[in-house]
């Protein structure tokens, strides 16, 4: 990677209960790409939390969102609910956290000072942070609790999403090639982080 190239970052937050994990998150990531996805495709939408929002309809990318929403649910869920077992005598996991990454890349000629192909590689021009906090509510009251600040927390981040692509289009590299996608991308699940006073932090319970 050229070590003068920084990509510009964003950072989001999602707040969801375990089985709302991989519809708000996967909302997300389709509300991404649908600005920054430049195949053309029909606008489509999909119902997340009583929200309608952008929805990319292509096969690969569908497939490569429910692996990775798939992959960040074990790592917040069901190993911290494992682990939480494990150390508790079977007490309840009590929610965890995580990251979920989003970078879109340029091919470019690589330079290098010596005699010999350089070849192609690939640079990051813009990343994308989700940070996702899970909530495991006992009882009705905390239900209705987490149900109203995982609305709001979604709508506050596609309204973010929004504002951002709006107003940060400068650093969008030049397209220099007739692929039907042009800006090749990636998607990274990070290890979780500790999840010990969450529903503090979160002003929840």
């Amino acid at each position: 990677m050229d070590p003068q190239q920084n990509p510009q970052e964003f950072i989001l937050d999602a707040f969801v209960d375990p089985t709302s994990v991989r519809d708000v998150v996967g909302g997300i990531l389709h509300t991404i790409f649908f600005h920054r996805f430049f195949p053309c495709l029909a606008p489509e939408t999909r119902e997340v939390l009583g929200l309608s929002l952008p929805y990319v309809n292509d096969a690969e990318l569908d497939t490569m969102i429910a692996k990775r929403t798939g992959e960040l649910h074990r790592e917040v869920v069901l190993n911290n609910n494992s682990s939480s077992h494990n150390n508790s005598g079977g007490g309840g996991g009590g929610g965890g956290r995580g990251t979920i990454s989003v970078q879109f890349l340029e091919k470019k000629r690589r330079k290098t000072w010596y005699m010999r192909p350089s070849g192609d590689e690939e640079v990051c021009w813009e990343r994308w942070t989700v940070k996702v906090t899970v909530a495991e509510p006992k009882t009705e009251t905390e239900r209705a609790k987490v149900r109203n600040a995982m609305e709001t927390t979604l709508r506050g981040t596609v309204l973010k999403i929004v504002d951002i692509v709006n107003q940060s289009k400068d650093h969008i590299p030049p397209i220099t090639t007739t692929d039907a996608n042009p800006f090749p991308y990636q998607i990274v699940v990070n290890q979780k982080e500790d999840s010990s006073g969450w529903a503090t932090r979160m002003g929840i319970y």
